[in-house]
């Protein structure tokens, strides 16, 4: 009986922490670390694209905070090392470049911020620089005791890290209400696994209650857009300016779920 008293104490006590620190940080209706490592080791074992490694996966709020960071490997080193820092700029940017009724993945800027080839564009993509614009901060990147990386007490937890990442793997949050309320980075294999992880961590998360996009597929509004010719296309190497390269066993982005 008091052994069981005790257990029920601690977990009163971890829940009543948890609940403290999304408050602290503006966190409050985003996951924890510990249901982001669930949905992420969840979405890592459903797809099969990529060269099917481990995964980096965090979650900021609408300011731009981190929320939580988890990886899907057994321990930190199990995944790429500089995946960690990736999927926070991936989660800032489609935190900080989606509205409520638009979202963007961060693999439809890919094409918008290439640079002006002569032979074929003089101009570049329509948003180029974006990718400079919004630096990570390097303190809140690499601080921090690095054996706590990927765990409820990561460095970068209440802190803004800041920075722009252009391929495949951020998503913006929305919850029910279809607000926008943060944003979800995963990286860790090729940019189209990235994506489609992302995605289905995203909707083991509930927090894909997306209205609009530019991806032309209404029931993912902010999937990623492939190259028309790697589909057999009809020629047409640019689709509508928001598309990106595929990569190694890339799989079809409209297998993935639709959005709620």
């Amino acid at each position: 009986m008091k052994k069981t008293s005790r257990l029920l104490l601690a977990l009163i006590t971890t829940l009543v922490a948890t609940s403290a620190l999304a408050d602290q940080y503006g966190c409050s209706g985003l996951p924890s670390q510990a249901q982001l490592k669930a949905a992420l080791n969840d979405a890592v074992t459903a797809d099969g694209s990529g060269f099917n490694l481990n995964m980096w996966a965090t979650v900021v709020n609408r300011d731009g905070v981190v929320c939580a960071v988890a990886y899907s490997g057994a321990d930190r080193g199990q995944q790429w090392p500089g995946s960690r820092v990736i999927s926070a700029q991936k989660a800032n940017t489609a935190n900080a470049f989606s509205l409520d009724g638009l979202a963007l993945s961060t693999g439809n800027l890919y094409s918008a911020v290439q640079g002006p080839d002569a032979s074929n564009n003089s101009l570049g993509g329509s948003l180029f620089g974006l990718q400079l614009s919004n630096p990570v901060d390097p303190v809140v990147a690499y601080g921090g005791d690095p054996t706590k990386m990927g765990t409820s007490a990561d460095p970068m937890v209440g802190r803004r890290i800041g920075g722009i990442n252009v391929f495949g793997g951020g998503l913006a949050l929305y919850n029910s209400s279809h607000k926008v309320i943060g944003g979800l980075g995963l990286s860790g294999d090729t940019s189209c696994a990235d994506h489609n992880q992302a995605w289905l961590t995203r909707h083991n998360l509930n927090l894909d209650y997306v209205t609009g996009g530019i991806s032309g597929d209404s029931a993912r509004p902010d999937n990623i857009v492939y190259d028309a010719l790697a589909y057999g296309g009809n020629g047409d190497d640019k689709t509508n300016g928001w598309e990106q390269p595929t990569c190694v066993a890339t799989g079809s982005p409209k297998l993935l779920p639709v959005v709620r």
